[in-house]
């Protein structure tokens, strides 16, 4: 059985989360080396843990490594242990509570589904390291897509860009169960693990209404997202970097009056993002924040100003 080590780094939330965003942008992280962030205590929701695990002991250049996901002015305290052979991805997320946003209910198999029944349930199991419903931008869009549906939005084509585990997508489907859904990722392992995912939730895979297609694609760049647009619905919980890029994509690939549901940016990366929307023919419809990270509803405009 191999050895599992596991370096410790506390930290106050913000650094956290900003070493979690380090760390999807590092482009040569060596894949032996699992990250998680999470709070300490529910009591102190500033204070924070980011852990790593490997299966060997770290040596210097992981360390460092995991040391250059914090500010170079933060000079973390790295914890070094051995722990006992488990299954540590999942292991870093046991502990993780259900979460409801909106009418969703979103929950590990170690927990009870909620029974109310205006509640959507969605079970997601943990070790996923793509978006299991507890990160609060999931949570957000989540949230968003709730208000979307109780203000009278109509959606029969959506997509969803950067799927992750596939919840967004499935949340779509739930809201509007005729709608056309489309759920790629950059990731093939995403694609697996949302397919997974959907079997578990009872949620139907295929291309016509009702059902949700899974596929792999750099953002819009792929002749299955061009054939099925265009669209009334993209959602996007990826990174700011890639939104203010895709920005324009996501405008030609709305009807006019569509919606666009953004998050995975943080607060002071907002106001970059919502600049390039602005230029690709969007306007703000809604907005909320959650923590350090903002949800943004935007609306394609139905002319051209001026």
């Amino acid at each position: 059985m191999p050895e599992i080590w596991k370096v410790s780094v506390p930290a106050p939330r913000a650094a956290v989360e900003a070493a979690l965003l380090a760390h999807e942008d590092a482009l040569d992280w060596d894949e032996g080396i699992v990250i998680a962030g999470s709070e300490i205590s529910a009591e102190r929701p500033d204070e924070w843990l980011l852990e790593a695990w490997l299966e060997r002991e770290p040596n210097s250049d992981d360390r460092a490594a995991i040391a250059r996901l914090f500010a170079v002015d933060a000079a973390p305290n790295l914890v070094v242990e051995q722990v006992p052979d488990i299954d540590w991805v999942s292991e870093s997320q046991k502990g993780l509570e259900p979460i409801r946003a909106g009418r969703f209910f979103v929950h590990t198999p170690e927990h009870r589904a909620d029974p109310a029944p205006a509640t959507v349930n969605f079970v997601i199991p943990a070790g996923q390291a793509f978006g299991t419903g507890h990160h609060e931008t999931t949570a957000g869009c989540l949230a968003m897509l709730d208000r979307m549906k109780r203000t009278g939005s109509v959606v029969r084509n959506c997509a969803d860009i950067g799927t992750g585990t596939g919840v967004l997508a499935f949340a779509a489907l739930a809201l509007w169960p005729r709608a056309f859904v489309t759920a790629s990722d950059i990731d093939p392992l995403s694609a697996s693990v949302t397919l997974e995912n959907a079997a578990l939730n009872r949620v139907r895979i295929g291309g016509r209404a009702g059902e949700v297609i899974v596929t792999v694609a750099a953002g819009m760049d792929h002749p299955l997202i061009e054939a099925r647009g265009p669209y009334d619905l993209i959602l996007a919980n990826i990174l700011a970097g890639p939104l203010v890029e895709l920005a324009p994509a996501f405008g030609d690939a709305l009807v006019p009056g569509g919606s666009l549901l953004l998050s995975g940016l943080l607060t002071s990366q907002e106001a970059e993002v919502r600049r390039a929307c602005t230029r690709a023919g969007f306007r703000l419809a809604a907005r909320e924040s959650r923590g350090d990270w903002s949800i943004l509803w935007l609306r394609k405009r139905r002319r051209a100003i001026g």
